[in-house]
């Protein structure tokens, strides 16, 4: 087996570990976090419905006026803020974050300290 195979297969096994006690509900949603080289995305997530309830990322419009590159922890504080607002729009007070196979550092927690200061409970 190759390199990336077996880092893929680590990755989604943590992955797995991580989400399997996290389960969003309409009143709790699931807080998830993807990573890539050059932006940081979130979404709140009804597990029961299969439905995004709110979303937001450092590639929308509105985020990268304010943050010229999307990877890294200032444009996750954006994100972060961002979602917290859109939360609020619709009501959402709670959330179960997930931050998947990414450690909980650098731009995923960057990512959930603005989200709890926009006044997401996690």
């Amino acid at each position: 087996m190759d390199h990336q195979k077996a880092k893929q297969r680590r990755q989604l096994r943590r992955r797995h570990h991580v989400r399997r006690g996290i389960t969003g509900t309409a009143e709790r949603p699931r807080l998830t976090v993807f990573r890539s080289s050059k932006h940081i995305y979130a979404q709140l997530i009804d597990d029961l419905s299969g439905a995004t309830l709110a979303a937001a990322s450092s590639a929308a419009k509105d985020v990268k006026s304010g943050t010229p590159y999307g990877g890294n922890v200032n444009a996750a504080k954006a994100v972060g803020k961002r979602l917290a607002e859109a939360a609020k729009e619709k009501g959402i007070l709670k959330a179960a974050f997930d931050r998947g196979h990414y450690r909980y550092h650098g731009r995923v927690k960057a990512l959930a300290d603005a989200a709890r200061e926009g006044g997401l409970q996690f």
